[in-house]
């Protein structure tokens, strides 16, 4: 039993938790069972490895790049907040079990069981209609860690064995169910690359691309998408997205900057005493558009590699599945630019959020998360934009927006992770698991019960909708859009 329980912990150690290596042993994996020659499987483990850890760097070097304007604003004018944020939620989860006496590790467990669950539900798709197995391991910790939390607030009494199992239920079909309903719309997106989005967002993506299409899909003029649009003049050049990219960053981080003033960037140590600020600002919108360029040029790199892979477990081991994959593997398809207007108006929609929370004297105050912020919205205004055009790219991450900063500072407050600094903050986690928490805390387990049923019922709607194409889509794209003709 001892030996079983440290290979379990070495793979969620390793490999599960460390998406770069799941993705290239994905790879690996595939390549082997179609048949490939060692030397190429193993080419093709590097590259998508390496690919991953060049997102990793582009993702990071975002990340990074904004942590100045979320320390001043929350310093500088002395708020007292929680911060939207996957890893400031993971660590308050994380504090909160210390504080109860509970180990991390139990996190790791339910992690894997959810993970196990996943796959048997692909396994049988035929009744299930799960076809997409999520593989984006880092996410998978944070979620398993804020679902620890929000489920053991619903079911305080239950012993470890009991709680654990309804976790790895619940968690396992979000998990599922998730990245199932962004099959159709990523196929679309990239006209068959064979993936989908297994991220924070997911219920998001589909419902706000069900609201592009339905306001803006039909209408000619309100349908042009961001990449049909050619400025005119001296607007020609935001036709580049580098360029684009480094002007709108540089009046958005600059405004926020000189709020923030030199000498409190100096005294943070963000700033050195002798730098010019002007410059300072300029190297820091323009670092946005570097990193952004390199996080693209990590999704062309594995994501090529994972469709191809894919195939041989797709084959022989999982008919007809698809790999749920990070949301930014999404930003080298469709409009480069509408990554940038997704994080503005995204940003706009929080900024608007946490005023009116201000104004109102909430008692939870929330403060603009980076990964929120960006990958959310960024995403939301990719797929949006493929569904509604550019009005849709536009006006639905700011709606997003609004619902982060509402909705995770409603949560939070409500279980209590508010007052250990930090919540996982996005749409998801925000809107959807919310509505799952006070259905289960309210109503026990028959809560439980119509959560469940919820989340097994929506893949047969699915299925139901479209019986031809449900499962060709993923099987044989260009016969699935022969037969969309037709």
């Amino acid at each position: 039993m001892e030996l079983f329980d440290k290979i379990g912990w070495f793979l969620v150690k390793n490999i599960l938790t460390q998406p770069a290596y799941f993705i290239g042993f994905i790879v690996l994996i595939g390549y082997i069972l179609l048949g490939r020659k060692w030397y190429d499987a193993l080419a093709g483990f590097i590259k998508a490895t390496v690919g991953y850890f060049i997102l990793s760097v582009g993702s990071g070097g975002l990340v990074k790049n904004f942590r100045p304007i979320l320390v001043g604003l929350k310093d500088r004018f002395n708020l007292s907040a929680m911060v939207i944020d996957p890893y400031f939620g993971q660590n308050a989860v994380t504090e909160g079990m210390e504080k109860m006496g509970r180990a991390f590790s139990e996190v790791m467990i339910l992690l894997l069981i959810a993970f196990i669950f996943n796959i048997l539900l692909v396994r049988f798709k035929k009744q299930t209609k799960i076809r997409s197995v999520f593989t984006t391991g880092h996410v998978q910790m944070q979620q398993a860690a804020t679902a620890f939390w929000l489920l053991l607030y619903c079911f305080p009494q239950l012993g470890d064995i009991q709680i654990l199992i309804i976790m790895a239920l619940v968690l396992g079909l979000y998990w599922a169910v998730g990245s199932n309903l962004t099959v159709e719309i990523s196929q679309e997106l990239t006209d068959g690359a064979g993936f989908c989005v297994a991220h924070q967002q997911m219920f998001g993506l589909k419902f706000f691309s069900i609201l592009s299409e339905k306001f803006y899909g039909k209408k000619d003029d309100d349908s042009k998408k961001l990449e049909e649009i050619r400025l005119p003049g001296f607007l020609s050049i935001f036709n580049e997205n580098m360029v684009s990219t480094a002007i709108l960053m540089t009046l958005f981080f600059g405004v926020i900057l000189v709020i923030l003033g030199k000498d409190y960037l100096v005294a943070q140590e963000f700033i050195a005493s002798d730098q010019n600020f002007f410059f300072y600002i300029m190297t820091t919108a323009f670092n946005f558009a570097v990193y952004l360029a390199i996080l693209q040029l990590g999704v062309r790199t594995f994501v090529a590699e994972l469709t191809e892979s894919f195939q041989g477990i797709s084959n022989k081991l999982l008919p007809g599945a698809v790999p749920g994959i990070d949301c930014a593997a999404t930003y080298g398809f469709g409009s480069q630019n509408a990554v940038t207007i997704g994080f503005l108006f995204g940003a706009l929609g929080q900024f608007v959020a946490i005023i009116a929370l201000i104004l109102l004297k909430s008692p939870t105050v929330v403060v603009a998360g980076f990964v929120p912020v960006f990958f959310d919205n960024a995403t939301i205004a990719v797929y949006s934009n493929n569904k509604g055009g550019y009005k849709a790219a536009m006006l639905m991450p700011f709606i997003s927006g609004l619902c982060q900063v509402f909705g995770s500072a409603f949560i939070a407050g409500f279980v209590g992770l508010a007052s250990y600094g930090g919540y996982l903050g996005m749409w998801d986690w925000a809107v959807v698991w919310p509505v799952f928490t006070v259905i289960m805390k309210y109503l026990s387990f028959v809560g439980l019960a119509l959560v469940v049923a919820l989340l097994v019922a929506i893949p047969q709607i699915q299925y139901r909708r479209n019986k031809e194409g449900y499962f060709l889509i993923t099987e044989d794209y260009q016969k699935y859009k022969e037969q969309c003709a037709k």
